[in-house]
């Protein structure tokens, strides 16, 4: 998507330099617009739990750089496999949550296995399976986009053209992917299609990336929107103020259970009071095949309750921290909440919209099928 006019996607290859993988360090938006270099594994993995990078989608696409960077400094011979594996270890244990970062570093361990030829021809497929891999991300996104986009045109048709509001929670844009975005997606479809929409914001505590990054993207693109406080939802649904809320997810299991930002089961609770659609959207890398229960089972990341205390903003020129709480006061920093099936309205994915039930994913995914009756 745009910054300042010009084309951008998160992750990109280095033009100059194919030792060198270049990301958008997310931690300085929306007052600074850093482009940085990542060299090591040991770099890949502080973007990743740093959250230089996040959503679901981009740490996918940066596991898989992460493993053609890993594949790269590897040492040749017998020692190359094991490396590998223990650099993608080491990579999964980043973000426990996100789904996508255990397939991604999966997909390119089999893919480098599979290959003969000595460690060139290992490195070759390294970087065509990353860059597949970010391919992939960006066309599914556009696909969603294209799917969720008769959503809310059928409210706007609904409404006699009058603006369609859409609440949105975290950041499930193009920033949390490598292009478009999967909650955004359809936002960006309908904008371009000149249907009237506006977006509600939430900002999404503790680290606001509702915000200030899914806010910054909105801008750039021209999108109106407004932020608003987390606990605001309720009350603009309450008054008609809210059509459609759309949320992404870091982790979906195939029975239609939605982990996401922390907060998004509230609002899930408060569309299903006022009878407003939850749609959440995602890519196919972002389900989970195995898990069955989604609030028993997915695991949900504890992060540094400093995220809670500590609040960060622009301060004359300078991005600065400033304690929010008594400074004795300890703070419990869950990152994310299971939404059960039963309160969405539906998937939004790249093959079309289901059902948030085991029969309505398995119709789109029937390959799947399969794999549940081994």
């Amino acid at each position: 998507m745009n910054v300042n006019g010009k084309h951008y996607r998160t992750i990109w290859l280095s033009e100059e330099d194919e030792n060198i993988v270049q990301i958008i360090d997310q931690r300085h938006l929306p007052h600074k617009f850093i482009i940085e270099d990542l060299k090591t594994v040991a770099d890949f993995a502080a973007a990743i739990k740093d959250m230089h990078v996040r959503g679901a989608g981009l740490i996918g696409a940066t596991a898989g750089f992460g493993m053609y960077i890993a594949a790269l400094n590897a040492p040749d011979g017998e020692a190359f496999l094991p490396q590998l594996a223990t650099d993608g270890e080491r990579l999964k244990a980043t973000r426990p949550t996100a789904v996508n970062l255990a397939w991604a570093v999966d997909r390119q361990l089999k893919a480098i296995k599979d290959v003969d030829g000595g460690k060139q021809a290992q490195v070759r497929v390294a970087l065509e399976t990353a860059q597949a891999i970010a391919d992939e991300d960006a066309d599914f996104c556009r696909r969603i986009g294209e799917h969720g986009l008769s959503i809310i045109q059928k409210i706007s048709e609904a409404k006699g053209g009058e603006t369609v509001n859409i609440l949105t929670h975290c950041n499930a844009g193009w920033l949390a992917f490598v292009d478009y975005g999967s909650a955004t997606a359809p936002m960006y479809a309908a904008h371009e299609k000149g249907i009237d929409i506006h977006i509600w914001v939430d900002e999404t505590r503790p680290r606001n990336q509702g915000a200030r990054i899914t806010a910054w993207e909105l801008g750039q693109h021209g999108v109106p929107h407004t932020v608003i406080a987390d606990n605001v939802g309720g009350h603009l649904m309450q008054h008609g103020l809210v059509d459609l809320v759309i949320t992404g997810t870091d982790r979906t299991t195939y029975t239609g259970d939605v982990g996401n930002k922390i907060g998004t089961y509230l609002k899930a609770l408060a569309a299903k009071d006022n009878n407003i659609p939850f749609y959440t959207a995602l890519p196919s890398s972002t389900f989970d095949w195995v898990m069955r229960d989604g609030v028993k089972e997915v695991p949900i990341e504890q992060r540094d309750g400093k995220e809670v205390r500590y609040i960060q903003g622009l301060h004359e020129g300078e991005i600065k921290e400033v304690l929010l709480t008594p400074k004795d006061s300890p703070a419990a920093n869950y990152a994310f909440d299971v939404t059960p099936a039963r309160l969405v309205t539906g998937l939004i994915t790249e093959r079309g919209i289901c059902d948030a039930s085991e029969k309505g994913v398995l119709a789109l995914y029937p390959e799947k099928m399969k794999q549940e009756e081994k």
